[in-house]
């Protein structure tokens, strides 16, 4: 791969100095990714890997609104709503590629500056190396689609300290450098207008640059901030969302009655009830597992139920086609959700089961 880019479509594939990067390059859709653009990294990933003078792997975002607000959402949902099979092959190609950024081989930093949000997290947060900026706005926002936080989301919020995990991926609530940090999304927190110093250190660094060295030469831009507002509600947090089912989490944030339980709770009363009893489950059986993959798998059954399912599309119509931010969930009520309802998101699916090579 030369120094003249690949493509200069929607993701841009070069080679700098000693530097692969990964451009998402969508800027007027805060670089939403496509099936396209999952295809073109992985080949990307297969030159870079087997050049012996690219040192290291950088993601960043075209534009300056973000790294990635997440997948294509409008095309899945028209795909959903023919009973089309877009769904069943984007999420299997982006999951495959997510547990691969987790096992690279080279050090791959991902500048997670501005919106980073759904897919995004998938092509970051599994990167060994994550820097998040102070106009850093990560979240995981899926139960407000009918969905849950997939591109092994599972796996990373189950890793978060105590009930954050829990927290972010039901409430949907937005986090900054500090609380990814905080929350095992990030590794550090690199002012915004450092990272062009930063990005021209990395194209320069040897072929052959460890992991740790890449490591050490982050934390001579970082600010060493590791906690965000977030991080303060811990206690709170870790009380309110030790339960393993929503009615118990629901009632000790009414029993606590503070603002801020209730502002919680407003938080929750506007998710997709089945989404949510969903993703407590899928948080709960991430804890138990052994890897990233494991987790991948099950996201994957459950993924494809939601596909087929009212709640997603009804959630899409509200957030992204009709913006009218009043969803009718189906079912409407937490209470409503049964163990019928929920064990299709959970059950194998035979030859359609999610493969690692």
């Amino acid at each position: 791969m030369t120094d003249a880019a690949v493509a200069e479509g929607d993701l841009i594939a070069r080679k700098e100095g000693s530097a692969g990067i990964l451009r998402l390059n969508r800027p007027k859709a805060i670089n939403a990714v496509t099936l396209e653009m999952f295809h073109d990294i992985d080949k990307a990933l297969d030159a870079f890997e087997a050049d012996p003078s690219v040192a290291v792997i950088l993601l960043e975002g075209a534009g300056e609104r973000g790294l990635c607000a997440g997948g294509d959402i409008r095309a899945l949902w028209e795909s959903s709503k023919v009973k089309g099979d877009l769904g069943k092959i984007l999420w299997r190609d982006e999951y495959i590629l997510n547990a691969r950024i987790k096992k690279f081989p080279k050090p791959y930093v991902s500048f997670m500056d501005g919106i980073v949000m759904g897919g995004g997290v998938g092509l970051s947060a599994h990167s060994s190396h994550r820097v998040v900026t102070d106009k850093t706005k990560l979240a995981m926002p899926e139960v407000g689609l009918g969905f849950f936080p997939d591109v092994g989301g599972t796996w990373l919020l189950s890793h978060s300290p105590g009930e954050i995990g829990t927290y972010f991926g039901l409430t949907s609530q937005t986090m900054n450098g500090p609380d990814a940090i905080h929350a095992g999304f990030a590794d550090s927190v690199v002012p915004s207008g450092k990272l062009a110093a930063l990005r021209e250190a990395l194209t320069k660094v040897r072929p052959g640059v460890t992991s740790a060295e890449v490591k050490a030469l982050i934390a001579g831009f970082a600010t060493g901030e590791t906690d965000g507002p977030v991080a303060a509600m811990q206690p709170k947090i870790d009380a309110w969302f030790a339960y393993d089912r929503m009615e118990d989490i629901v009632a000790a944030l009414q029993r606590d009655g503070s603002e801020l339980a209730l502002s919680t709770l407003r938080m929750l009363n506007e998710k997709s009830p089945r989404g949510m009893v969903v993703t407590l489950k899928l948080l709960r059986l991430a804890r138990a597992s052994r890897s990233l993959e494991e987790c991948l798998v099950r996201e994957y059954r459950a993924a494809l139920e939601v596909f087929a399912s009212d709640d997603f599309r009804e959630g899409v119509r509200a957030a992204v086609i009709d913006k009218d931010r009043n969803p009718k969930w189906s079912p409407p009520r937490i209470e409503d959700v049964t163990p019928a309802m929920v064990a299709p998101y959970f059950a194998e699916i035979g030859a359609d089961e999610l493969k690692f090579s």
